[in-house]
Parts: structure tokens; C-alpha cells; sequence
């Protein structure tokens, strides 16, 4: 199934019947890229050409950035009845077209159908949320010491926030991306991925537009693969822009940031992990064996929230590395649009490439892999690792794909340090009989979630998720409000005051 023909982002006709081509979204209008030239995306799965979409430039991003600027000082002043109709009309959308949305993402990311299908279910949901974030109170009544005086610290939105969207997990992400800064009242201009243009921001303006959302309040502005620093150029010299949201990585996120400290922009960094699952001696077999795979595997562990190191008691070690081991083997590999197929293929065949680097290193250096460790084409077989040495790259950095560390240690404590190695801190997991003991040692882990008896890929939308250390700040839920808003201060005095002089 292709995007809809109402779908308003098809603006040129094609010339193979199953190729869609897209411009760019800016001010409620759908445009060709100043240079008029196209870039071509291709499906993960099958390599064929899945979309042509709009090739921006900087000159793009200046119109984007222009409609964001424009649009501000109304839609700060929105009201939130407005708001609320406008995020549940968009949740609506995403319901009816639910199915679409899935297998645009399963082409066009090579996410599994299921996991497509999940994020319009999340999609949805979040947007329903959101419509009563609107209505949270946008100050507080302050303590003074002034006779007379009435202290008040109000919240005003900021400006227009420049969005950079990631192509895994890319609707969820993407609406994540929007969401908070529209609610506080600042406008938006999404910068997706060139990898998932369409998942990623497209089909977002689609539905936005489709809403009713003022123009300008929500703009998309896509380019070609390696020409995203013309944009994020514009981004930065535009006194307008005033955030910069990244959801993204580490790399990515050190130049943004250096370049925004330098402007005195604000940043909000949603960045990976190098996520640890401690498991501990007595904890039901089975189930640590079913939270470990789907943590490690899911959507092929291409998530920010995947496991990439499983620490175990060394007393329960051999046992659950073999049924490990046996489950991983058995987990069916393919065409992401098969409803059996729980292991799609990795985005790019760069990526596959730099995935089997670092095992083969891992190897080199000792390793040993206990299941795949091999690809065919851009599927990357599920792969279990031990004895990798500290060393290898894949002990200490976050490789963006199926594969995952086990390491054996003596005690809670071990667990602990062996956990905290890495200066990443996203998302972390601890399995125990004992709950309560895992619990107590839930604050010992530097991540910004800790989940007892869950995997680490765990999401809420209210719940202030994020990282801490190398894996960013900021946070989603209600209270990401507050990282795309200012604080005034004002202070009313009913009287005269009596001065020193």
C-alpha cells in the first residue's frame, strides 16, 4: 500500500507507477526544492526505489524557518481549547490511517509490521495525551518577603524550535519531536532524517495539515544524503530559532551542541545508550531468557532503548547463555512486511557494514560468538557475544544493531560497576526473584531509567523519559514542557516601597 492519493505531500506526478514523489512542507504548502532536484530513498529490504522527495537547500530551510517565524506570535497566544481539538483531530488521522502509516514504515525503514503498526498505536495515543498537557498550569504563585507584594513565575514559549528526527522508530519519534514544543506554544520546523524522510516528517506534516494546524505552526524541510549542513546553517544563524531538539547520537549531538553554546541557543538532547540488563541469580529462567530477546532484538537493535550488555550472576551464567542462545537462533529473519518476521533488515548497507566491522574486531580480539554474527544482504543475523574484551569498540560504544554483550559477574555489586563502565546513561534493566532488592539497587545505576523486572526498551508517555551523562538531557512527558519554555518572573507591589536612599 502507498501514502494515500489525499495524502498532500505527492506533489509531482510519477513516472513509475509504485514510486511516490514528495516536496517539502512549509507555511501549509507543499513545495519543490529551490534547485527543483530530488533525492531517491530505497527500501532496506528489497533495495528498490521506495520514494523521490524534495532535495532541499539552505534557501528552503530560510522558508521553513520564515513560516515558523511568521506563525509564532499567534500561536503562542492560542488557546489551549484550540490546541486540544487541533492534537485529537491529528490522533484521529493517525487511527484511520493506521495500516498505511505501518507499511510506509515497514518499506521504507525496515521496521517489522508489527512494531509499524505499534507506533501508530503510540502515535495515536501520545497525541490524545498531549491534548490535556495543554491545559497544565503555566505558573506558580510565589513566596515573598516584600509586604504588599504578589510574586508570581509564569511560563512563555520560546520561539520557533528546529527539530532534527531520526529514521528509527521514525513516526513515534518524529511526533515526539513536535509535540512538546507546539503544546508550550512555539512552532516547529522538523528536520528528518534522509534515510526516512517520509516516516520520519512527511507523513507528519500530512497529518498535521490534514488536522487543521495554522500554517506555519508545523514545517518539514527534507534534503539529500549528506546535505544537511546547509540547513542546520540556517537553523543556526536565524536569531529566531531558539532550541535545537535532537533526537539522535552522540556524535551528532557534540557538534550541535558546541555550535548552540556559541550562540547561547538552547538545546534538548535525546541521545543513545549503551544500555545494561543485570540479571540476578535468582531469577525465573524463562523470563529473563524472554526480556534479554526481545530487549536486545527488537526492531533489529536499531532503538536508543535496546540492550546492548546483559551482566548475569556467574551462577545462573551458563545456564541462560545456552537457552539464550537457542531462542536468539530460532527468531525468524526477512521481509519486514511478513507478520512472522521479528528480524528486518539493518537501514543501510553502511550500517551492515559498520555492524560486521566491529564484530569481526570483537572476534579478532578474542570474542566468541554464539549465534550469527553473519548478514545476508542488510539482514544482520541476531548475534550473542562473550568474552569481548574492553578494549574492542563493541564494549564501549553503542553499535546500532542486532548484536549484544554477556559478561559473567560474582556479585550485585560487580553487576553494578560493570553496569556504570561506559559514560552512556539512557535506559538500564535489573531482573530479580527479589524485587524489592532490585529495587534498592535501581538508584545505584548512572541511567535515566531503571526498570526492575521490565526490559530496557520501556516507554510511557507520561513519564519523564530521558538520559543522563553522554546520553543527553531533556525529557519526555508532561514536563518536557518546561525544556521549551522560560520562566518569567513577575512581582506586583500593591503599595509604595521604601528604599536606602
Amino acid at each position: 500500500m502507498e501514502c494515500s492519493k489525499e495524502s498532500s505531500g505527492e506533489i509531482m506526478n510519477s513516472t513509475q507507477a509504485d514510486v511516490k514523489d514528495y516536496g517539502y512542507f512549509a507555511g501549509n504548502q507543499w513545495r519543490k526544492a529551490a534547485n527543483n532536484e530530488v533525492f531517491e530513498v530505497h527500501e532496506p529490504y528489497s533495495g528498490k526505489v521506495f520514494a523521490r522527495v524534495a532535495a532541499g537547500t539552505r534557501a528552503d530551510g530560510r522558508t521553513a524557518v520564515d513560516a515558523a517565524a511568521k506563525a509564532f506570535p499567534e500561536w503562542s497566544e492560542t488557546t489551549p481549547a484550540t490546541k486540544a481539538r487541533l492534537f485529537l483531530k491529528a490522533s484521529e488521522i493517525v487511527k484511520r490511517r493506521r495500516s498505511e502509516i505501518a507499511e510506509v514504515l515497514a518499506r521504507e525503514t525496515g521496521s517489522t509490521i508489527s512494531f509499524a503498526t505499534f507506533q501508530q498505536d503510540l502515535v495515536a495515543a501520545t497525541l490524545e495525551q498531549v491534548a490535556g498537557w495543554v491545559y497544565l498550569p503555566k505558573g506558580e504563585v510565589l513566596e515573598t518577603n516584600a509586604p504588599g507584594s504578589h510574586s508570581i513565575g509564569v511560563r512563555r514559549p520560546l520561539g520557533v524550535v528546529a527539530s532534527f528526527t531520526p529514521w528509527n522508530g521514525a513516526n513515534v519519534l518524529s511526533w515526539r519531536a513536535v509535540i512538546s514544543p507546539v503544546a508550550a506554544g512555539n512552532t516547529v520546523v522538523v528536520k528528518p532524517s534522509e534515510f526516512a524522510p517520509v516516516s520520519a516528517g512527511i507523513m507528519l506534516a500530512e497529518v498535521a495539515e490534514e488536522a487543521g494546524f495554522p500554517a506555519g505552526v508545523i514545517n518539514v524541510v527534507t534534503h539529500a544524503p549528506g546535505a544537511a549542513g546547509a540547513i542546520a546553517d540556517e537553523f543556526f544563524d536565524r536569531p529566531e530559532v531558539r532550541v535545537i531538539n535532537l533526537i539522535g547520537g552522540v556524535k551528532t549531538a557534540r557538534m550541535l551542541a558546541e555550535r548552540a553554546g556559541r550562540l547561547l541557543k538552547r538545546t534538548v538532547m535525546e541521545l543513545g545508550g549503551f544500555n545494561p540488563m543485570i540479571i540476578l541469580d535468582d531469577v525465573d529462567m524463562d523470563y529473563a531468557v524472554r526480556t534479554a530477546t526481545f530487549g536486545s532484538f527488537f526492531h533489529q537493535g536499531q532503538i536508543c532503548l535496546n540492550t546492548r550488555r546483559i551482566i548475569v550472576q556467574r551462577k545462573i551464567y551458563e545456564e541462560f547463555l545456552g537457552k539464550f542462545a537457542a531462542r536468539t537462533a530460532s527468531l525468524p529473519t526477512g521481509d519486514p512486511l511478513n507478520p512472522k518476521t521479528i528480524i528486518g533488515p539493518i537501514i543501510t548497507s553502511d550500517a551492515v557494514k559498520m555492524i560486521d566491522d566491529r564484530v569481526k574486531d570483537a572476534l579478532a580480539r578474542g570474542a566468541k560468538a554464539h549465534t550469527g554474527a553473519k548478514h545476508e544482504g542488510q539482514i544482520y543475523y541476531p548475534t550473542i557475544l562473550t568474552d569481548v574484551p574492553l578494549d574492542a569498540v563493541i564494549a564501549n560504544e553503542e553499535t546500532f544493531g542486532p548484536v549484544v554483550v554477556v559478561e559473567a559477574v560474582d556479585t550485585p555489586e560487580d553487576a553494578i560497576a560493570a553496569a556504570n563502565r561506559t559514560m552512556y546513561g539512557l535506559t538500564s534493566s535489573i531482573l530479580a526473584g527479589n524485587t524489592y532488592k532490585a529495587f534498592e539497587m535501581a538508584p545505584k545505576v548512572l541511567a535515566g531509567i531503571v526498570n526492575v523486572n521490565s526490559p530496557t526498551v520501556n516507554d510511557e508517555i507520561h513519564a519523564p523519559m530521558g538520559g543522563v551523562r553522554d546520553s543527553g538531557w531533556g525529557r519526555t512527558g508532561p514536563r518536557s514542557l518546561d525544556d521549551f519554555s522560560d520562566v518569567i518572573w513577575i512581582n506586583s507591589h500593591s503599595g509604595q516601597r521604601q528604599y536606602p536612599f
